[in-house]
């Protein structure tokens, strides 16, 4: 955990390129993305995938492109991930509601197109960006929050290390109706037995010839929180 008593705030986040084996994220410019954001969301197809965000429905790219342009003003971070085999733009997320005083961010906005979804490039856009917030900005608590009736993003954040945290009742109104929000969180102190489960589950070993993989992200986790606590392999929690 950080040393509290030498606390002094840490840099605002800024617009960051990041490189995976398998993804590259890069800061959002409307003139490159906005197009090809469109594409890797469906088209026609965009307001499903993207039912939960603040804004909507969108009826094209440039309405969409200018509503993340508008986030961006606000201070949010849109960061975008292109697949590093075919160069396609393939899906989003942002930075949201900074705190550099106190270390705190959000992962938010996050959408997976079609060729991103369930496949390694989500789960190493993730570590990308959790990494990030801990090791290069040095941050204390990464939030992640949706729609409670949101259960894919749900699911995810729990797959990707967040602990969830509670439902806050009444918590906004958003396009017209109530949205109770969850909330979850990964802090300082967890990252490490979080970033060695990425890892372990990155590496090439723990997929098939078929690219299929031989251990859960769960799986990967737990070993490592083991590993950090020093109990032997194979070896029981009570």
């Amino acid at each position: 955990m950080t040393d509290l008593e030498k606390w002094t705030g840490r840099p605002a986040p800024q617009p960051v390129a990041l490189s995976g084996r398998h993804v590259m994220i890069e800061p959002f410019r409307r003139d490159v993305h906005t197009d090809a954001l469109w594409d890797a969301f469906g088209g026609a197809e965009v307001n499903a995938l993207l039912r939960y965000f603040f804004s909507g429905p969108f009826e094209a790219a440039d309405q969409l492109a200018a509503w993340l342009e508008e986030t961006a003003a606000a201070g949010t971070i849109v960061n975008v991930f292109r697949s590093r085999r075919s160069g396609d733009v393939v899906g989003m997320a942002s930075y949201m509601r900074p705190d550099p005083t106190h270390g705190v961010i959000e992962i938010g906005s996050v959408a997976h197109g079609k060729a991103m979804a369930r496949t390694p490039m989500a789960t190493e856009a993730h570590y990308l960006l959790a990494k990030h917030v801990f090791c290069e900005l040095g941050y204390r608590r990464y939030e992640w929050k949706c729609d409670a009736l949101n259960l894919a993003s749900r699911r995810s954040a729990l797959r990707l290390g967040f602990s969830f945290e509670g439902i806050f009742r009444q918590h906004m109104v958003v396009k017209g109706a109530n949205r109770d929000t969850a909330w979850y969180a990964m802090l300082d102190h967890e990252w490490p037995a979080i970033q060695a489960g990425f890892e372990e589950w990155l590496a090439s070993e723990n997929f098939d010839d078929n690219g299929q993989q031989q251990q859960t992200l769960e799986s990967c986790r737990r070993a490592g929180n083991a590993n950090r606590k020093g109990i032997p392999s194979g070896a029981e929690q009570v």
